[in-house]
């Protein structure tokens, strides 16, 4: 099985920051782009953030120059920085493998990690 596990969200207040990290349970994790996505309620998934096995990296107009994806093939772990945060990027996030055309990967999911901005 492959499995993902998401931690380090939390409640903060608006300008605030939070580290998410995921731990992702993958053969061959460094042959694999990874990505962050959220989910916001009523909302549909949307890929936030990505980065590629040569580490290049892609991120949302919404997120650009707040959020920082990265990763440690070593550990087979995933990061995502996040300052600055909005009401707005309220949301479960989730990390993923990423296939042809950041599609994910794979049909599992982990639990994701809660993200809640909020004064």
């Amino acid at each position: 099985q492959v499995r993902l596990v998401e931690s380090g969200g939390g409640l903060v207040q608006p300008g605030g920051s939070l580290r998410l990290s995921c731990a992702a349970s993958i053969t061959y994790f460094r042959l694999y782009a990874m990505g962050w996505y959220r989910q916001a309620p009523g909302k549909q998934r949307e890929l936030v953030a990505d980065i590629g096995k040569g580490e290049n990296t892609h991120y949302a107009d919404s997120v650009e120059g707040r959020f920082t994806i990265s990763r440690d093939n070593a550990k087979n772990m995933v990061y995502l920085q996040m300052n600055d945060l909005k009401p707005e990027d309220t949301a479960v996030y989730y990390c993923q493998a990423l296939g042809t055309g950041s599609s994910p990967a794979f049909s599992t999911w982990g639990q994701g990690t809660q993200v809640t901005v909020s004064s």
